[in-house]
């Protein structure tokens, strides 16, 4: 019987009253084992969000410390390396690819916000001509709306659009915090690679029986070897298909194609929002650049049709079936951690459904939530012979 209904269902004791006699007094009844567990999602949650500038960092520290453990592990068994010392050179190169990253893109993304303001005017210019053009059919709300406008000036001046040097104001301000979290990420992510497996260890001690621990283990080094295999596969795919976008932008002119296709890498480890908004900055600048919809359109088509053949065929093949998810349950966690944790939520999503579909895989009670993770085998291609 579960442990709620053991507390709801206890038998009455009897007690001496003094003035009474034998009364019968009934135990404090304990609320419903669902009541309780929604309360207890409800305050984790809540603390999860105004607790995200230090847990942020460290999920990502942990998240990485499973991907890389296993290098540590192989690096200190054939090739007898000290823990510390892979540790350093792993976190040593993770900081050199950041600082690298943010080098080589820093001048393109300052032109991209420098030139935001024509993007936008780009965009409204586009709005207003497809609004006019619809106008015809609104001639009622249009006479009304010209019988309420001033006299002259119904045309907004352009500098309420938000300008460049804001835009860089606000990137300037946000940078050093990013900066910050960045640092104490990887500190943390080096304590956590040098010492060994202590952390492991240190995890299944707390916990009591032997079967405890066995699973405790089991789910460890199942949660490092799928999600090591889910990340590799999906950074090898999503930098092929920054490539790809890359050379597709450079084929129709838009200029800065390189910084296309590294935002492409970027946003493509968020599902379908993240080609959303590739697709969008592609448009925007495309209008830009080519002045007519007509010419600009092709663009984002082209980066729609990349994308697709990334996400239809090419993922679900090399990711392997294991791992594939139920597509709404992936836009649930994406939309579900963005509201959390913002963007970066957004990017945290998918590694984290990964880790609770396969702890809830060990439970008998939450294997109709594993089904629902998962994806539908009936629906899913078959996987290349091996």
């Amino acid at each position: 019987m579960a442990d709620g209904e053991l507390a709801s269902k206890r038998e009455p004791t009897t007690v001496v009253s003094p003035n009474i006699g034998l009364v019968n007094k009934q135990t404090i009844q304990v609320g419903p084992r669902w009541a309780v567990i929604g309360i207890f999602l409800i305050l984790l949650f809540g603390a999860l969000y105004l607790s995200r500038d230090f847990v942020l960092p460290v999920v990502f520290a942990l998240l990485f410390m499973l991907v890389l453990s296993p290098i540590v592990r192989v690096a200190k068994r054939r090739l007898g390396l000290w823990e510390p010392f892979t540790a350093g050179l792993l976190v040593f190169g993770t900081s050199l690819l950041i600082l690298g990253s943010f080098y080589a893109f820093s001048g393109p993304i300052a032109q991209i916000a420098e030139n935001t303001p024509r993007y936008v005017e780009a965009v409204n210019r586009e709005v207003s001509v497809l609004r006019e053009r619809f106008m015809t059919v609104r001639e009622a709300g249009q006479q009304a709306k010209e019988a309420t406008a001033n006299g002259g000036g119904a045309t907004p001046p352009e500098d309420v659009v938000i300008s460049g040097p804001s835009l860089l104001g606000n990137m300037a301000a946000i940078v050093p915090r990013i900066g910050a979290s960045i640092g104490f990420a990887l500190i943390f992510l080096f304590f956590l690679l040098s010492s060994g497996s202590l952390f492991y260890r240190k995890t299944i001690e707390t916990f009591s029986s032997l079967s405890d621990k066995k699973r405790a283990l089991s789910i460890a080094f199942e949660i490092e070897t799928e999600l090591s295999r889910y990340l590799f596969a999906i950074t090898a795919i999503n930098l092929c298909l920054g490539l790809a976008i890359g050379s597709a932008m450079a084929l129709v002119g838009l200029p800065m194609p390189a910084v296309f296709g590294a935002l492409a890498f970027v946003l493509n480890f968020i599902p379908y929002l993240g080609a959303i908004i590739g697709i969008g900055l592609v448009g925007m600048v495309g209008l830009t650049e080519f002045g007519t919809f007509p010419e600009a359109i092709f663009p984002p088509l082209l980066y729609l049709a990349i994308t697709s053949v990334e996400g239809q065929f090419i993922t679900p093949i090399l990711v392997g079936r294991r791992l594939r998810m139920n597509a709404a349950a992936v836009f649930l966690s994406v939309a579900f951690w963005g509201w959390i944790w913002g963007v970066t939520g957004m990017f945290l999503a998918v590694p984290l459904m990964v880790c609770i579909k396969i702890i809830a895989s060990y439970f008998d009670s939450l294997h109709s939530f594993v089904g629902f993770l998962a994806a539908d085998e009936a629906d899913e291609p078959a996987s290349p012979p091996t």
